[in-house]
């Protein structure tokens, strides 16, 4: 049962205070290189209080903002997936002994108690994904189980989007509905605070706190809404698996042979790609060997390398592949697409491509008159997220 009380501004720098006792390595945004990423968080100062992000197509800027809230911002480049599905790992070594045998030894995961401050709706999302992926196959991932299971998830409603954000296409957002433990919702003099699992009322319960009333309540909500009516961009109406397969050969494709870089800035922003790659590297006597996991993307030729043929050796059959499997062939892996609507990958894009208008162009026929566009959906479409309540969440 979702409960729900008031932490008045003032008393928030309890919250870390009742964290750290409990145990918990705190990570909370803050502004590192000119953008706001999750680091190291010992104080509530150190967050980016009265500081607002700009987005739009290859753009990402921070500003001052007006409105003196530490949340008052969408997305930044990263999400919760470094903390779980890490960019670089070792998994095992293998060492030749003086006799000549060879000997392994696994590299367990680093995992400590870690409570995450202001992570979003999109972000909860995709790691509902990443769940599925890598702890409810044939083969858990114990690596990821590991950091998984440390985390302490505190998750801030969305009271404002950024231009590139599309969360309410997707259905997942602005507002946070499962994955979390408590949820805020910051208001002027405070934050709304719900507990949504037995350890969130736990720690809401040793708070000071206050009862929560009907026009904060309603403040909230309102910040929500904000955040939704803030939101233009669309994705093509219709189910997309079955418009993408049909539009394989479509010519839009060799138009992205113009633009795209094949970077992978896209991949690595984005907080449902989890392709990776093993590298093996051997000290310089030839007696140790360490094999990695790491981040890898489908723009990168080597990923469809097989038996001496690159499969898609040209820029835009590589985007063809990204595209059709996040938006087409996801749905019939994970139920979904594999887009949360975050708008990560149209910021962070050096030349400003937009994944909406990809759709929308792939999803209308190649002889379409210059101008007119495709019918578009203002909400869920078919593969996006069904308003469910995932496991483990009471």
């Amino acid at each position: 049962m979702k409960v729900q009380r008031f932490l008045p501004r003032d008393r928030f720098p309890s919250l870390l205070d009742r964290l750290s006792e409990a145990g918990y390595d705190i990570l909370g945004p803050q502004v590192r290189d000119h953008a706001i990423v999750f680091d190291t968080l010992a104080s509530v100062d150190q967050l980016p209080l009265g500081i607002t992000d700009e987005q739009a197509p290859g753009h990402y800027r921070l500003s001052a903002s007006s409105s003196g809230r530490y949340f008052d911002w969408a997305t930044g480049p990263q999400a919760l997936k470094p903390l779980t599905f890490v960019p670089r790992e070792p998994l095992w070594t293998s060492e030749t002994r003086d006799d000549g045998t060879l000997v392994f030894r696994e590299s367990p995961p680093e995992a400590r108690p870690t409570a995450v401050i202001g992570v979003r709706a999109c972000d909860l999302a995709a790691l509902a994904i990443h769940d599925r992926h890598f702890l409810h196959g044939a083969v858990p991932d114990p690596h990821y189980r590991a950091r998984r299971e440390s985390l302490f998830l505190i998750a801030v409603n969305c009271s404002r989007s950024a231009d590139t954000c599309f969360c309410i296409a997707t259905g997942d957002g602005p507002r946070v509905r499962y994955g979390h433990d408590l949820a805020l919702s910051e208001l002027d003099d405070g934050f709304v605070v719900e507990a949504h699992t037995g350890r969130g009322r736990d720690l809401l319960d040793s708070l000071a706190t206050t009862e929560v009333t009907l026009d904060q309540l309603q403040a909230a909500e309102a910040g929500s809404a904000q955040a939704a009516d803030q939101q233009h961009r669309r994705l093509p109406a219709g189910s997309l698996p079955d418009q993408l397969q049909a539009a394989v050969a479509h010519p839009h494709w060799q138009d992205l042979n113009d633009r795209c870089l094949t970077c992978g800035n896209c991949t690595s922003v984005c907080p449902t790609c989890f392709c990776q790659t093993h590298v093996d590297e051997r000290s310089l006597d030839g007696r140790e060997a360490h094999h990695a996991r790491q981040w890898e993307t489908c723009f990168n030729p080597d990923h469809s390398y097989i038996h001496g043929v690159t499969i898609r050796a040209e820029r835009p059959q590589r985007y063809r592949q990204w595209l059709t499997h996040k938006f087409g062939t996801w749905v019939e892996q994970f139920g979904r697409s594999g887009c949360v609507g975050c708008g990560r990958c149209i910021t962070w894009c050096p030349v400003g491509i937009d994944v909406t208008e990809e759709l929308a162009a792939l999803c209308q026929a190649p002889d379409t008159a210059p101008g007119q566009a495709p019918d578009t959906a203002p909400g869920p479409v078919s593969g996006a997220a069904p308003d469910r309540q995932e496991p483990g969440d009471d």
